[in-house]
């Protein structure tokens, strides 16, 4: 697959994610810098931080209270793996049934050119509309 065709694929997951988030689905993220990145992506829904002084389980038990489901998207590297992991892992242990198809998509298509949420601006710009 060629970079177009990657960022092709970029643009694809972010059409969906931004309709799902429109539509009410939270996605969690690591940072602020994160949320800033799908703001400008056009992203208008309810984004929800990890890292704000809580526990992962306190940030866990808090989606699942106040959203019931929710869209994770970690960065694709290594730490974000893991987190991805285990947020995974404890939703699914609530009953929750968190999504990672968005990470999936945009970690296939945005290898090696970046490896983070916060990055995607810089290399998608704004989706088309």
């Amino acid at each position: 697959m060629n970079r177009e065709q990657r960022y092709a694929l970029a643009h694809r997951a972010l059409e969906v994610g931004i309709e799902e988030n429109a539509n009410g689905k939270v996605i969690l993220v690591e940072g602020q810098r994160d949320e800033v990145a799908l703001r400008s992506l056009g992203f208008t829904g309810p984004i929800e931080k990890l890292n704000r002084g809580w526990t992962v389980d306190r940030v866990v038990v808090y989606i699942a209270e106040k959203y019931g489901n929710c869209i994770v998207l970690m960065d694709w590297d290594r730490t974000g793996g893991r987190l991805q992991r285990r947020l995974m892992d404890s939703m699914i242990s609530l009953d929750i049934k968190p999504s990672d198809e968005l990470r999936r998509a945009l970690s296939k298509a945005m290898k090696p050119d970046t490896m983070c949420v916060e990055s995607l601006t810089s290399f998608l710009g704004q989706p088309d509309a």
